[in-house]
C-alpha cells in the first residue's frame, strides 16, 4: 500500500493533530520526541487507528495512518479521497453525525462506540474512540481526528 505520511503537508497536519489531541486530552497520543517528520512518521506506524477529515460540508478523509488503512482496505491514494460519511453504513450516519456533532461542541469525546464498514463490505464494532476537534495555531478548528485500538469484525 502505498502512502504519503512524509509529505510536507501531511507531516503540518501530524503536528496539528497531535497538538490538538494534546490539548483536549490532557496527554500525547504519541511520543512526540524528535523531529516533525520522526512524529508523523511513528504516528503512522502506530499500532493503533487514527484517521481525520477536514471541515468541508461532506468531509473528505485527509489522514490515515497504516492501521486504519488496513482496517478500512484502502490505500493512502483511495483512502484520502473517501467522503469521511462513507465510513458508516447509510442507516448509521445519522447518529455518526450526532456523535461529530457533539465533538465539534464540546471539543471531544471518549468511549464512541460505533459500527464501521470497510471498502471491502466488512463491517466492524469501534469501541473506546476517541474524536477530537483539530485546530490550527490560531485556534481555528480545521477538521476532527478519532482514534481507538479496539474494534471487533461482525459477520
Amino acid at each position: 500500500m502505498t502512502h504519503d505520511w512524509n509529505h510536507p503537508c501531511t507531516i503540518q497536519w501530524c503536528q496539528y493533530l497531535l497538538d490538538s489531541y494534546a490539548h483536549w486530552l490532557g496527554q500525547d497520543l504519541i511520543d512526540r520526541l524528535g523531529t516533525p517528520s520522526q512524529q508523523a512518521e511513528r504516528l503512522f506506524q502506530s499500532n493503533f487507528v487514527v484517521a481525520s477529515h477536514g471541515r468541508d460540508p461532506d468531509p473528505i478523509l485527509n489522514y490515515g495512518n497504516q492501521k486504519a488503512l488496513v482496517l478500512w482496505a484502502m490505500d493512502w491514494q483511495h483512502f484520502t479521497q473517501t467522503p469521511s460519511r462513507l465510513t458508516a453504513e447509510a442507516p448509521i450516519r445519522e447518529e455518526r453525525e450526532r456523535m461529530l456533532e457533539q465533538a465539534r461542541t464540546q471539543g471531544y469525546i471518549s468511549n464512541y462506540r460505533g459500527i464501521r464498514i470497510s471498502s471491502a463490505g466488512q463491517r466492524f464494532l469501534v469501541n473506546n474512540a476517541i474524536i477530537w476537534n483539530i485546530h490550527d495555531p490560531n485556534g481555528v478548528t480545521i477538521g476532527q481526528g478519532a482514534t481507538f485500538n479496539t474494534w471487533q469484525f461482525l459477520s
